[in-house]
């Protein structure tokens, strides 16, 4: 369809299917999702805010990053399940850059608080002994404030350098939210500057996070590998294992999307992935932080015990 330069005041998501039967399917599921993260993420607040004995810096980030998850979900989820069972499948200019701007900043600051998280692995396997003085209370709060602050200030500028481009009368997006890389394709024209900012994003928000996450792991290994006992490394590894499942996860799923070569492109592939990075790991990441964690366990068993008790 031919491009025409207008005023945009929506945009259309297409979402998964036009089957109406599939649709209803789909709402339930994404439905038991929602409820899933939800009954996942906010008993977890819940407990690292109440419980003394999960009041340490590794307690503090996992507790944020259940924050992020539950907000993350939120801005897409109730969207999802609108469009599937409403015959309005628009979303307006001013919703699609909320969505937009609040994704994108909750999206940057996990993968800053992904990386602050892993060298609070790093100090816990490296300096034992001293993990209470090093990742003290300040510094934790400094790491998460430092985590939030760094998300949303890349948001701002990448959500006002995009929806200061001029739009075209096409405005048909085939996805279920606002992605970047098509609303870019619906721009009428992308200027260098423009390019530049992504490069900037993409340093600060993917590069960067990575490489020191990766540095954090070359050192946790090398500290792994001088522990003398096979008991002794594994105990050292699996006090690391559920923050790199988080991580292999997360930027396994977005790089997926944002690093294939054209050659591959496939939508219907890349909607599922996008569904697993958008929806499932915000449920997904409660399940890997307390399923083999003995504290959070026992804090579990304090709680439901308190509430048999009334």
């Amino acid at each position: 369809m031919e491009k025409v330069n207008c005023i945009v005041n929506e945009f259309i998501l297409v979402g998964f299917t036009t089957d109406t039967l599939m649709q209803r399917v789909l709402f339930v599921v994404f439905f038991l999702m929602y409820c899933l993260t939800v009954l996942g993420n906010f008993p977890l607040i819940t407990l690292i805010c109440t419980d003394s004995q999960l009041y340490t810096a590794m307690y503090f980030f996992i507790g944020n990053l259940s924050f992020l998850d539950l907000w993350y979900s939120t801005v897409y989820t109730p969207k999802i399940m609108l469009t599937c069972v409403s015959d309005d499948k628009s979303i307006s200019f001013a919703g699609c850059l909320a969505q937009f701007f609040f994704s994108a900043g909750l999206a940057y600051s996990e993968c800053y608080l992904l990386t602050a998280m892993a060298y609070d692995r790093y100090v816990a396997i490296s300096k034992t002994f001293l993990y209470s003085q090093v990742m003290s209370p300040r510094l934790s709060s400094c790491l998460v404030a430092a985590s939030y602050t760094g998300g949303f200030i890349n948001s701002i500028i990448i959500t006002s350098e995009t929806f200061t481009l001029t739009f075209c009368g096409y405005t048909v997006i085939d996805d279920f939210f606002c992605d970047l890389p098509l609303l870019v394709k619906l721009a009428c024209d992308v200027k260098d500057s423009y390019q530049e900012v992504l490069y900037f994003i993409l340093a600060s928000n993917v590069i960067t996070p990575t490489v020191l996450i990766l540095a954090s792991y070359l050192f946790i290994i090398a500290t792994i590998l001088r522990i003398r006992s096979t008991q002794g490394r594994l105990q050292a590894f699996s006090t690391c294992g559920s923050h790199l499942t988080s991580v292999t996860l997360y930027y396994g799923s977005n790089l997926f999307i944002y690093s294939s070569p054209s050659s591959s492109y496939s939508l219907e592939r890349d909607k599922i992935v996008s569904v697993f990075y958008t929806v499932a790991m915000p449920m997904l990441n409660p399940m890997i932080y307390s399923f083999r964690n003995k504290d959070v366990k026992d804090a579990l068993k304090k709680m439901r015990d308190r509430i048999q008790v009334i």
